[in-house]
């Protein structure tokens, strides 16, 4: 029981005293468990102790706790139970035979350097890379579709496989695009050509089956078998179960934009020597994209949207901000946790003072490596289950809420009076897809009535899969309210002599129904 209670702890990022003893005690386990592996001339492996002077000591975590996702879906919630929980802890591991080799390696030598790893990459793990792409994505620069691709798909994959082996590979430039952020913004988006998805596809796997031993558990955005609702999840249950009082809500400015390749390389070269892969990934980083027509090289950055970002924005991380993490919390005088999901991350902390000195030193840290905090969005707010007194003597109404993952999240009690953390949707985010709803609905004016149905009953449907949470019922009721009320104006205008009422809208609305909300989560052990 102790020791399922530790590494739920563990999952969400929770060291206490019984933790910490417990791991320190483990046959063979050293705090100062840095090693690196390479090769001499011979080729045989050799082990000697390491420790970079620029990137930090390297902390091998071998007790990492697997999860849930390998992109960020917004599927429908499921319940997590109690073995789902524990499979997640024993790992994941691949099912194909040669990445899971790789993955056993790479498990059971914790600084293991891979030397030869660009045979993975056949034709068998291209068309596997093919199969994952959407036939309704967007084309790059080249204008190659999927459906086209496909026309010859054997000799074109088999092309593309002498290509990579030959050394005659160069990727295009990515083509640029912009999509609307929630706060009024536009966030950059990358759109490499196809046969670039492709093989950043192939790579990811390959990659994915030795970095997955080295990701801590904390992380979650962006994992094989991860998603944001477990990240949600684990964030409410290590509040809970730790002696939080206070939260830095942690975001870095402009991430993707301002990675620096030279930084990055030299990490991922930390377990990867084959130089045929990290050209192939020196190559995507200086392909630079394209925008209205003009070329700019890639300097620094990694392109939102392409298929290799997302495992390299999380190798960066891990030794930036993650090792830097569990690093501190075991030298730290109270309870520490954290949740991180990509470029976003949640710390809590015991003691104030603790909290104010991680976020200088996090700031000093960042600075090194070229990225920056944003201070706007960057927050410590006193947050847990005593905040509600400690509020009233500094005079404010309740205590502060944070934001994390399209939620707001905030203290609650149950009808017992047992603490909780609830979560809602964020209201700018409500009101801001509600106003992009309402543009997108007059364009779509004059379409049949079905078809209007059918399109707004996709767009309830995928936010309650995302936002069906537990307490968050009122949020969706105000949302599915005001798709109505669009709705409704819609009809409304489009008709020249007898206007809508309300009275024949609902008679529309009986035979044109609207999903009404659901909640998708179940309410379990996690989120009491």
């Amino acid at each position: 029981m102790r020791r399922r209670y530790a590494r739920r702890c563990c999952s969400a990022g929770v060291y206490g005293q019984f933790t910490c003893e417990r791991l320190a005690s483990e046959p063979g386990r050293s705090d100062d468990c840095r090693i690196h592996v390479g090769s001499n001339e011979r080729g045989t492996t050799t082990a000697h102790r390491y420790q970079s002077p620029e990137v930090g000591p390297i902390y091998i975590i071998c007790e990492v706790i697997e999860g849930n996702e390998m992109t960020e879906k917004r599927d429908r919630l499921k319940e997590i139970t109690q073995e789902t929980a524990e499979s997640q802890i024993q790992g994941w591991q691949p099912s194909l035979p040669h990445l899971a080799r790789v993955n056993e390696a790479a498990r059971k030598h914790c600084g293991l350097k891979f030397t030869n790893l660009l045979h993975h990459i056949d034709v068998a793990s291209l068309e596997r890379a093919f199969r994952r792409q959407r036939a309704s994505a967007s084309a790059g620069i080249d204008g190659v579709t999927v459906k086209a691709y496909r026309q010859d798909l054997e000799s074109n994959l088999q092309a593309l496989h002498e290509r990579i082996h030959s050394g005659n590979y160069w990727p295009r430039p990515v083509r640029r695009t912009f999509i609307p952020k929630s706060d009024g913004g536009k966030r950059p988006l990358g759109i490499p050509a196809l046969e670039d998805k492709i093989v950043q596809s192939a790579v990811a796997e390959l990659l994915s089956a030795i970095y997955e031993v080295d990701f801590v558990d904390f992380s979650w955005g962006f994992r094989p078998k991860r998603g944001a609702h477990s990240a949600l999840e684990q964030l409410s249950w290590g509040i809970k179960a730790s002696k939080t009082n206070w939260i830095l809500d942690v975001d870095v400015s402009k991430y993707y934009d301002t990675v620096d390749h030279g930084w990055l390389m030299r990490m991922v070269a930390h377990r990867i020597a084959d130089r045929r892969i990290l050209l192939l990934i020196e190559r995507w980083l200086k392909a630079g994209v394209m925008e209205n027509g003009k070329w700019q090289v890639g300097e620094v950055g990694t392109p939102q949207g392409s298929g290799i970002s997302p495992l390299l924005s999380n190798i960066f991380l891990h030794y930036i901000f993650d090792l830097w993490f569990r690093q501190r919390q075991r030298r730290a005088s109270g309870q520490m946790m954290a949740i991180r999901y990509a470029d976003d991350a949640v710390m809590g902390f015991q003691y104030e003072g603790e909290a104010r000195k991680a976020l200088a030193d996090l700031k000093e840290r960042f600075g090194r490596f070229g990225l920056a905090l944003n201070e706007d969005k960057t927050r410590l707010i006193r947050f847990g289950r005593f905040a509600a007194s400690a509020s009233w003597k500094d005079g404010l109404r309740r205590p502060q809420t944070f934001n994390f993952l399209g939620f707001t999240h905030y203290c609650a009690t149950l009808r017992n009076g047992t603490f909780t953390v609830k979560c809602k949707t964020i209201t700018k985010r409500l009101i801001g897809k509600l106003q992009a709803l309402r543009v997108e609905m007059k364009r779509r004016i004059h379409i049949p009535v079905q078809e209007q149905q059918l399109w707004l009953c996709q767009v309830l449907r995928g936010h309650y899969g995302y936002f069906g949470v537990v307490g968050n019922h009122s949020s969706m009721e105000a949302f599915f309210k005001g798709v109505k009320l669009i709705w409704f104006k819609a009809l409304r205008r489009r008709r020249q002599k007898a206007k809508m009422t309300w009275s024949r809208f609902l008679d529309v609305l009986t035979m044109f129904p609207l999903p009404k909300p659901v909640i998708r989560q179940q309410w379990n052990h996690s989120t009491r």
